[in-house]
C-alpha cells in the first residue's frame, strides 16, 4: 500500500477503506472533522455522500416494484397528480431511474460552474422534506423526448422520492431507513440535519486548507438526489448485502446493474442508481457537492471494494483514481 499512501497528500481529510474478500485490508482515517476544534477524522466518522445517496434511493424504489406497490412502467404523473406539471404524462419510473426521463433539472450540474457556488434558488432551511423539494422542482421545461438518452438528473431522483413516498404512505427517510439501511446492516446510515449534525459527523469544507463551510450551500435536510450521512463500514457492509440479496433479490440486483447507458464523457455505463465501469462488472457509487467528495467501487468478481469518502469539495479524487487503476489491476493479475 506503499503507492497509496504517497497518494494521500497531507492536506487529504476523510477515509480510505480496502477490502478483500470481505476483510478490510487497509482503513485509515486522515485530517479533522472539525477544523476550529481540532476533532480529527476517524474510521467511525459520519460522512456526508452527496449523489451516492442515489444508489439507494433507487434500491427503496425497486423494492417497492418487487412489493408490487409500484412498476417500473408507472408513470410520474400517475402519482404526482397535478404537482410538477411540466413534467410530461409518459415519464416512467424506469426513465427517471436511469437518467433518461428529460425533465428539467433543478439542479443542473452540465450549467453550473462551480459546484462551490450558491446554486439553490431558495433558502436551505426551506428544504427539509421532500415534500419542500417541490418549489424548486416546478418550473424546469422537459429537456428532450422521455427515454430519447442519457443525461444526469438530480430532479428525477428527488422526483423518485415523492413517488416512493406517496405511493407507500412512509416518509421517504423512514423508507431508505426500513428498506435499505436497515437490511443491509447500515446502523450508521441517516438522513442527517446540517444544523444538528451529531458530534461523530464530518463537517464539510470548501477546500482543502481554508475554515468555510458548506453549510449554507446544500439542503438542510437532504431527498432522493444527496445527502445522506455514512461511514466507511456501512458502505462495506451495503455492498456485501447488496450482493448478497439481502436489500433487494439478486435478480432485481442483476436488472440494476445492467447497463442502460453508454456515457462517454464519464468513461462510463449507468444502470439503474449506480455507476458501471466501460468494460468490466465493477459498480459504483459516487458523489459531489461543495464539501463533499466520495466514491466507492466494487468488483463482484474479485469481491474487492475500495472507498474514500471525503470532507472537502474535491479531496477523493487523486486517491479515487489511484483506487481505479489498481481495481481494473486485480483483475487482470
Amino acid at each position: 500500500m506503499e503507492e497509496l499512501r504517497a497518494a494521500i497528500a497531507e492536506s487529504f481529510s476523510g477515509v480510505v477503506r480496502v477490502d478483500r474478500e470481505d476483510d478490510a485490508v487497509y482503513a485509515r482515517a486522515y485530517g479533522f472533522a472539525d477544523r476550529a476544534r481540532e476533532i480529527p477524522n476517524t474510521l467511525d466518522t459520519q460522512f456526508a455522500i452527496a449523489s451516492g445517496t442515489k444508489g439507494l434511493t433507487a434500491l427503496a424504489v425497486m423494492s417497492l416494484v418487487e412489493d408490487g406497490t409500484l412498476t417500473l412502467e408507472t408513470t410520474a404523473r400517475s402519482v404526482l397528480g397535478s404537482d410538477i406539471p411540466l413534467i410530461r404524462d409518459d415519464v416512467t419510473v424506469e426513465q427517471l431511474l436511469a437518467h433518461r426521463s428529460g425533465i428539467g433539472d433543478y439542479l443542473d450540474e452540465s450549467v453550473v460552474h462551480d459546484i462551490a457556488d450558491y446554486v439553490l434558488p431558495v433558502p436551505v432551511n426551506e428544504l427539509a422534506t421532500t415534500e419542500d423539494y417541490l418549489r424548486v422542482l416546478d418550473g424546469h421545461p422537459m429537456k428532450f423526448e422521455p427515454g430519447g438518452r442519457f443525461a444526469y438528473n438530480n430532479s428525477g431522483y428527488v422526483v423518485l422520492a415523492l413517488i416512493a413516498e406517496r405511493a407507500s404512505g412512509v416518509p421517504f427517510y423512514d423508507l431508505v431507513h426500513d428498506r435499505v439501511c436497515r437490511p443491509a446492516g447500515m446502523h450508521e446510515t441517516a438522513f442527517l440535519r446540517s444544523d444538528e449534525l451529531p458530534g461523530r459527523a464530518a463537517i464539510g469544507y470548501l477546500i482543502a486548507d481554508g475554515s468555510r463551510t458548506n453549510g449554507f450551500h446544500l439542503p438542510v435536510r437532504g431527498s432522493g438526489d444527496g445527502g445522506i450521512y455514512s461511514t466507511v463500514a456501512d458502505v462495506s457492509a451495503f455492498w456485501r448485502a447488496l450482493f448478497g440479496g439481502d436489500i433487494v433479490s439478486t435478480d432485481t440486483v442483476a436488472r440494476m446493474v445492467r447497463p442502460r447507458s453508454d456515457v462517454p464523457k464519464e468513461s462510463k455505463r449507468y444502470g439503474l442508481g449506480f455507476w458501471l465501469d466501460a468494460t468490466s462488472s465493477i459498480v459504483m457509487l459516487e458523489g459531489y457537492d461543495a464539501g463533499v467528495s466520495f466514491r466507492t467501487a466494487h468488483d463482484p468478481e474479485t469481491r474487492t471494494t475500495y472507498t474514500v469518502m471525503s470532507n472537502t469539495t474535491s479531496g477523493a479524487w487523486p486517491v479515487a483514481r489511484l483506487l481505479d487503476e489498481r481495481l481494473r489491476g486485480n483483475r487482470r493479475s
